[in-house]
């Protein structure tokens, strides 16, 4: 259900730039592209901190340019990378540790457009859907409330969680300032 409202979103904004942090084996980000494809203009940065696995189709897609490091670290790159006046949209589906995700909605929040979103996904963890392990300090839930609190250009979208099922409650953060 997630991914539908990723479609109504990017329909009803038209991003000139959607950065995905987190793109694992490229498949998000090659469907993401396709949404792309379908509206006609716009492109994808996907950003891990390694694209060994992600396949060839996904990597010479026209929409979608790949940067290979920490994410926040190569933050100076990815702004260069947009121009000025330009809509854009990120997903964040990194780590999802606490410490992680809010530390990317602190350095990335910048480069949201007024109206657009900064989507967090799998605000579930610990909220409906158990993980053992590196997760056990709090995860993104933890991490919207810690940052939605000090930055008051966001509010959470409660209406993108409209369908119940979803991988990102509070996830949907819609700049507004």
């Amino acid at each position: 259900m997630d991914f539908w409202i990723y479609m109504e979103i990017m329909y009803e904004i038209k991003p000139d730039v959607v950065i995905e942090i987190g793109t694992l084996k490229g498949g998000h980000t090659l469907a993401l592209a396709h949404i792309l494809d379908n509206i006609g203009k716009g492109r994808v940065i996907g950003l891990d901190i390694n694209h060994d696995e992600v396949p060839l189709t996904v990597k010479k897609h026209p929409r979608i340019q790949l940067i290979t490091g920490d994410a926040c670290q190569s933050f100076s790159k990815v702004k260069s990378l947009i121009k000025q006046g330009e809509i854009v949209l990120i997903i964040e589906d990194s780590s999802h540790t606490y410490e992680n995700t809010l530390n990317v909605l602190r350095t990335y929040n910048s480069l949201v457009s007024k109206g657009s979103y900064f989507i967090v996904e799998d605000s579930i963890i610990h909220h409906g859907l158990d993980f053992p392990g590196k997760f056990l300090s709090g995860g993104p839930y933890e991490a919207i409330e810690v940052f939605t609190k000090e930055n008051n250009n966001f509010v959470i979208d409660r209406a993108k969680e409209r369908f119940v099922i979803t991988w990102n409650p509070k996830g949907y953060l819609r700049k507004v300032n």
